[in-house]
């Protein structure tokens, strides 16, 4: 499907016939599937238009969002957290250890996998099958469900995990698919599935950063990932490359070519402190980068603790290695 001049997709029939009743797309939106020859407009696909649809050999017509639809408020600056707001039996499903606080009248519950209807469905087995997608990416079997039982509204927040910013996605602005660094997810709506991303080229598994195993967030409700330092965002054309270091990616759409490439100078790589490999993230599709990978923070914490070698006294200090010897 053509959006905004952007591909996205693919998506199930199921999918467009929903998108296209819920007016998501018009008569005049492009689309392609296998078997045609050139892209056509929806008013010239039978069967996704209204006549091409009244016969009982296709399903019928979604009633809605398949996640809950949660209204949320962002506070703070440097260290974020993120108050979701509930209506009576809504849900969101979260990280364990992620929660600040939540108001009266609202179970808590720890649940296999990701709370979205696939991982639910089907007897034991299919459940550990969800949960054990969380476990590859590096998360935990559980997640932990916030539903509101009371009446009116109930609040609960959850707090990023380090220094940074919290990103909220609306899955159905980019193709109901968001792909994102293992570690970046924080809460979400329930119903939005939360699965794994497998990267195919040799060269971006081994070479990555985050590996060849990144998170995929599936759906058409809220979700929140987390990163660190300032977050910029980049609208990228088609064909327009954009070259970062490997840390520094935190989430991409679904249309995004996500390559590792060489720098191509040893110099530069050995004593310019960058390393060997840079993420080439091609267009069309949107890209969020964090200026603080948690992997930077950590190196600097752990190379001036005390242990490590470093100075237990401020830099300033007159002292300076003389006031660390006795302690080493």
């Amino acid at each position: 499907v053509v959006v905004n001049g952007q591909t996205v997709g693919p998506f199930s029939h199921e999918q467009m016939i929903a998108g296209v009743r819920s007016g998501q797309y018009n008569p005049a939106t492009m689309v392609w599937r296998e078997g045609f020859k050139d892209w056509l407009p929806v008013e010239q696909v039978k069967e996704l238009t209204d006549s091409g649809t009244a016969g009982g050999n296709v399903p019928p017509p979604m009633t809605g969002r398949q996640a809950h639809e949660i209204d949320y408020e962002i506070f703070g600056h440097e260290m974020q957290f993120v108050e979701i707001e509930l209506d009576p039996q809504e849900s969101v499903v979260a990280e364990a250890g992620s929660m600040m606080y939540m108001s009266d009248f609202i179970k808590m519950d720890t649940i296999f996998g990701d709370g979205s209807a696939s991982s639910q469905q089907g007897g034991f087995f299919d459940k550990m099958l969800g949960a054990g997608k969380r476990l590859i990416t590096g998360e935990g079997l559980f997640v932990t469900l916030f539903t509101f039982q009371g009446q009116n509204k109930g609040k609960v927040a959850f707090a990023s995990p380090y220094p940074g910013k919290i990103i909220p996605l609306d899955l159905t602005r980019y193709g109901n698919r968001i792909i994102c660094q293992k570690d970046a997810f924080l809460c979400a709506a329930k119903g939005v599935a939360i699965g794994i991303a497998f990267q195919k080229r040799i060269g971006t598994a081994l070479f990555g950063g985050e590996g060849f195993i990144m998170q995929q967030l599936d759906g058409d409700g809220l979700c929140f990932v987390h990163a660190g330092g300032t977050i910029v965002e980049r609208e990228l054309q088609a064909g327009e490359t954009l070259r970062v270091d490997t840390g520094c990616l935190v989430a991409l759409t679904q249309t995004v070519n996500y390559d590792i490439e060489y720098v191509g100078n040893v110099k530069s790589a050995v004593f310019g402190g960058e390393g060997f490999f840079f993420a080439s993230l091609r267009g069309p599709g949107h890209v969020w980068l964090q200026s603080l990978p948690f992997s930077r923070l950590a190196g600097r914490i752990w190379a001036a603790a005390p242990k490590a070698g470093g100075q237990s006294v401020g830099e300033g200090s007159v002292l300076g290695n003389i006031a660390t010897l006795f302690e080493k």
